[in-house]
């Protein structure tokens, strides 16, 4: 297994480079007879795309995408649903004095360990420009359930040690660095701007709500939703933790403040607290599923830094190109996606067992 396929009903399989010609995703499980086009794909990936603000990288992508097969007179047909996204921007020789360097934070040491050569080119396949497959991906699996009346929302908590004290959902998408807070947003922009100034980057919070998500999803064991959500989330790079409910302020708590209560509303149960998250013993009961995930600060900066060659010899870095300062913006709409598409995929097995 090479580690490029995720799911397993729903099941997306993600391919290309970061300066390869282009990169994509092929889609499994797709039902059939669901409307959808390219426009509904693009929504999601120009909220990922570069480019896109002034504290985001300034390579310049319109990540259109091309929808190959599994879609016929603007309706799924069931078969494997193919997204092209090309690439336009590469500007590959911003990388030649780093080919035979190791990178600090990036995975050039590892990659070459693991396949005995790499692409020295951004990245290759450990780039962040994978992510746009996925958040096409995630744009699919997005429309599908929201028809279920699931809906998913991620925003900016943090940037650094300035965190959102609001929550007005209304405004995330009205602000480019995409937290619920307009106030704390002019900080969170000032603190981001100000390390690229200094040649430095700023990592983050992302906290992601999702709500309708019925109850009975997950399995008790190994395949617990919040396993196989974390697991998800995880498996984009930039994220170093993922936690859900209250978290690790648990481990502070005594077992009387953090058990939610159960109480009757009408014929459903609830409960009077969400310190779970949504989640009992790996199963959704209903309630909203809160999770939060730690973003490191990006690791190409234009500082000279200490590291090694190919050859073991000591040598200076200092990575040039076009990097974002703090990658929370973009990264938002990728963490959707991976929930959506794990969201998704757990529905979809639940439905073979009842």
């Amino acid at each position: 297994m090479a580690g490029n396929t995720f799911g397993e009903v729903f099941r997306i399989t993600t391919f290309g480079e970061s300066h390869g010609p282009a990169i994509g995703v092929v889609i499994d499980g797709v039902p059939p007879n669901i409307p959808l086009s390219e426009s509904d794909l693009q929504y999601e990936l120009d909220r990922r795309r570069p480019g896109q603000s002034k504290i985001t990288t300034q390579r310049q992508e319109s990540d259109t995408a091309e929808i190959l097969s599994g879609v016929f007179e603007g309706k799924t047909t069931g078969t494997a649903l193919a997204i092209l996204i090309r690439n336009q921007d590469q500007r590959s020789k911003d990388y030649s004095n780093i080919k035979d360097v190791f990178r600090p934070g990036h995975a050039d040491f590892t990659f070459l360990k693991k396949y005995g050569l790499r692409d020295y080119r951004g990245g290759g396949r450990s780039s962040g420009r994978e992510t746009a497959c996925r958040v096409a991906a995630g744009a699919v699996a997005k429309k599908i359930l929201r028809n279920l009346n699931i809906n998913i929302i991620a925003y900016t908590l943090a940037v650094g040690d300035i965190f959102a004290k609001k929550k007005d959902f209304t405004v995330i998408e009205k602000n480019i660095v995409r937290t619920p807070d307009m106030e704390a947003a002019e900080e969170m922009i000032a603190a981001i701007d100000d390390a690229r100034k200094n040649c430095d980057s700023l990592g983050g919070i992302i906290e992601a709500k999702i709500h309708g998500c019925p109850a009975g999803l997950g399995d008790p064991v190994f395949d617990k939703l919040n396993a196989r959500l974390a697991y998800a989330i995880m498996s984009i790079g930039t994220i170093r933790g993922v936690e859900f409910g209250l978290g690790f302020e648990a481990a502070r708590m005594r077992g009387s403040e953090h058990n939610d209560k159960f109480y009757m509303d009408g014929d459903r149960v609830r409960t009077t607290t969400n310190h779970a998250g949504g989640i009992l013993g790996g199963i959704s009961n209903g309630e909203d599923i809160i999770l939060r995930a730690a973003v490191k600060p990006p690791s190409s900066i234009a500082q000279k830094q200490q590291s090694v060659d190919t050859h073991g010899k000591d040598v200076t870095v200092e990575v040039k190109g076009r990097h974002d300062p703090c990658i929370c913006p973009r990264v938002v709409p990728v963490i959707e996606a991976m929930i959506a598409v794990t969201l998704l995929d757990a529905l979809m097995l639940q439905k073979t067992i009842q």
